[in-house]
Order: structure tokens, then sequence, then C-alpha cells
């Protein structure tokens, strides 16, 4: 870490003293502090396509070497003309297309008939729409004049020479592959794909299509930490499920720390008796293990592996899924270079009661609907933080802080869309 606090230094030095320290008083504004203090974006660049570039984050700013308009031209389908001229009919003496511009001069009392792009002429100061102007013959008669300019779009009125068009950080969308090729911008450079490994530990999970025997249940987080990583766009590889032997959890652990970016674990870090992620960590790493102060997700852990970060997610499914994208997705875009890690939220009537006890906060899952006047939100029922399936209904959080406390229908909630953060 490129700073370790007095609490870090004591552990290091003292593995044992990480049982004696109780952390919950940490809240969840804390958490998110805490590790955002010890993220350092990768440096490795490479070169892409921009066909190749969806989702990957800028790792230098690209500036225009164009004027977006190349030139001054019209907004709609028309007639050119100079306003001053515009209270007599005035003579059409020749067209103007988009890529075939007009080249000869417009004489007095005289337009042009234009086309939406193309080239407004030097002697033309204005356009107006082909609806408010009526033709006769070689004439055209002005029905509504527009204001002096109108219907122009000018030189570099979008984009000018030399101005920067996305920045360094900037994770590149559809919208911004259009930009660039409109810029004759056909390569850009990215900050390299972030490692990402993980592995879930439990001798109670069972992987998908195998039988499952008394007291054993399918092993989901592995294919929600698939899903949630792969929509990052991180370079991600599943280790499997690690059986409870600290051995096998040992050797796995330090092996995927030497190769890997980041480290992810679903399970073990809380207080059981079969739990020797928290001994393992604190031997070979700095790890802090927190108790935060929410619900669903309370045993956590952040630290460093070597040069690795480590995240040490709950076991619970709904746990594993919120404390991932409520703190690693935050952290991970960190990591790959991005500056766009905001997450949007806004207050909308909750139609439904909500149970809560004050002094912690909750992330409940929730419903976001148009009712055909305003929007709103309703819980998915039951809260459990096994219930897989609130986060597969739920299109939204419902973020409640410490102080909140059970909620009457009709109280405004703040909600955070799944949609733009996921």
């Amino acid at each position: 870490m490129n700073q370790t606090p007095d609490l870090l230094r004591q552990l290091a030095h003292d593995p044992a003293g990480a049982e004696d320290y109780d952390p919950n008083a940490m809240s969840v504004s804390q958490a998110r502090q805490y590790i955002q203090q010890f993220l350092t974006p990768v440096q490795q660049t490479e070169r892409l396509s921009i066909k190749q570039a969806l989702g990957r984050v800028l790792a230098s700013p690209i500036a225009s070497t164009l004027n977006v308009p190349g030139h001054n031209n019209s907004a709609m389908d028309g007639f050119a003309f100079r306003l001053a001229e515009a209270s007599q009919p005035l003579r059409i003496v020749g067209t103007a297309f988009a890529g075939k511009p007009f080249n000869g001069t417009i004489p007095a009392g005289g337009c042009i008939k234009i086309m939406t792009g193309a080239v407004i002429p030097a002697d033309a100061d204005t356009v107006v729409m082909q609806e408010h102007a009526t033709v006769t013959g070689e004439h055209v008669s002005i029905q509504k004049l527009p204001g002096k300019g109108a219907n122009i779009r000018l030189l570099g009125e979008d984009i000018a020479i030399g101005q920067t068009v996305l920045a360094t950080g900037h994770t590149l969308q559809p919208a911004d592959m259009g930009l660039l090729a409109s810029l004759g911008v056909a390569e850009i450079e990215v900050y390299r794909r972030l490692k990402v490994a993980f592995f879930t530990t439990g001798d109670e999970l069972v992987s998908v299509g195998q039988p499952l025997q008394a007291g054993q249940i399918y092993d989901s987080n592995r294919y929600s930490l698939w899903g949630m990583l792969q929509a990052l766009g991180a370079e991600v590889e599943d280790l499997g499920n690690i059986a409870d032997n600290p051995q096998a959890l040992e050797h796995t652990l330090l092996q995927a720390a030497a190769r890997f970016d980041v480290v992810i674990t679903s399970g073990g870090v809380s207080v059981g008796e079969a739990d020797f992620m928290k001994q393992l960590l604190a031997t070979h790493g700095q790890v802090l293990f927190w108790k935060i102060n929410m619900k669903p997700g309370r045993p956590l852990a952040y630290g460093k592996l070597g040069q690795a970060h480590y995240f040490g997610l709950p076991g619970n499914p709904v746990a594993t899924m919120v404390t991932f994208y409520q703190f690693v997705q935050t952290a991970l875009k960190t990591l790959m270079g991005s500056h766009e890690r905001a997450q949007p939220s806004f207050k909308v009537a909750c139609v439904s009661p909500i149970k809560k006890a004050a002094g912690r906060t909750e992330f409940q899952r929730g419903i976001l609907f148009n009712d055909g006047a305003d929007w709103k939100v309703k819980t998915t029922g039951e809260q459990g933080s096994g219930i897989l399936s609130s986060m597969s209904q739920a299109n939204c959080f419902i973020l409640l802080d410490e102080a909140s406390g059970p909620l009457p229908a009709g109280s405004w909630v703040e909600v955070q869309p799944f949609t733009g953060i996921f």
C-alpha cells in the first residue's frame, strides 16, 4: 500500500491483534474512503482500433485535429439568402447539396436552394426552412422571416481544432466510437484490462451440474461474481471452489496474488470455526477485517497480498452482490483508471412499508416503476441475505442510512438504479 495506517502497521507485526480489533463503528462511507486511499490505477497501456475499444478506459486525452462542423452549413432544407434583401421575392440561382457546394456567387436579389448539411456560400447570411417559403417559377417568397444567421451551423461550433473531446479516464461508450470516427481517429491508447481472479470457499458448495447431497447447496456466487466482473470489462479467471482446508486455501490464495491485480473470495471471512481465511490473510498480507454497520454484508475484508489487492466478501449470495456493488465495483473502476465512478441515486415515494432497525445502513432490493405519472418504488418483499431471487427481481437498491428506522408506505426514499451502475 502507498501508506499504512497505524492499525494495519500493528496487524502486520502482530497478526493476533486482528482478533482483538472490533470495528463495529465502521460506517459504509468510512469503509469506502478507507479503500479508496490505497488504490493506484494500472499504468500499462495498449493501442486499439476504435471498434475494439467499447468499455475500455482512455489512457491519454483525445484532442481534435478538425473543426466540427468543418464549414458553415445549413441546419435544414430551405433557401440561403441575404436577410437585407428578403422583403422582395428572391430569384433562385442554384442549388447546394451536402457534399456538393454551390460554387457561384449569389447576385443581388438572389438566393439558392440548399439541403441540410450543405456549405453556406460566403455571400449568404441566413437560411429559411422550405416550409416557410413559397416557390413560384424561379422565385421564392419568404412567408415567415427568420432572424439573421438563422438555421446555420457555424464552423467549429460543435468541436474546435485543439479541443479535448475525451479526457484521460473516460470509459468508451458507443457514442464515443462514432465521435472518434467523425474526427478521423482510428486508434486510441487505453489502459490494459485489470486482471481479477476469484474463488469461493465452503465444503457445502457444489458446482452446477453435480448432484446435491444432504446439506449441500449450489455455488451460485461464482456465477454472480463472473457476471459482475465481466460487465466491468475485467480480464477474469474463476479459480473454482476451494475446500475449507488451510493448506489448499493458502496455496490458491498465494498463487492468485502472484498472478493477478485483484483477488476476490466469497465466504470464509466471518467468525465461524471453519473460516480459515482470516488467519491466512493476517499471516501473508495486510488486511483489515470489518463488521460494517450495514445489511446485508456485515463481514468484509480489504487489504493487500503482495502487490495484489484483496477483497473478502461474505458468503451469503445477496450479501456477496451488495458488497461487490457498493465497495468492490468502485474500487475496480479506480484501478482500471476510470474517472467515472459515481453511482447515481435519487428520491422517490415508496408504496410499500419498510422494515428496518436504526443504527445501520441497509441496501434493500426494490422495484422502480412508473405508475403513469411518477416514478415510484416498492420492495421485493423479504430482504434476507440468502434470498437471491430478490436481486433478480429488483432493478434498484433502496438506500436507508443508519438513522432510518421503519418507514410507512408513502415515505420518500433514496434509490440507486441498477441500470447505469451495473
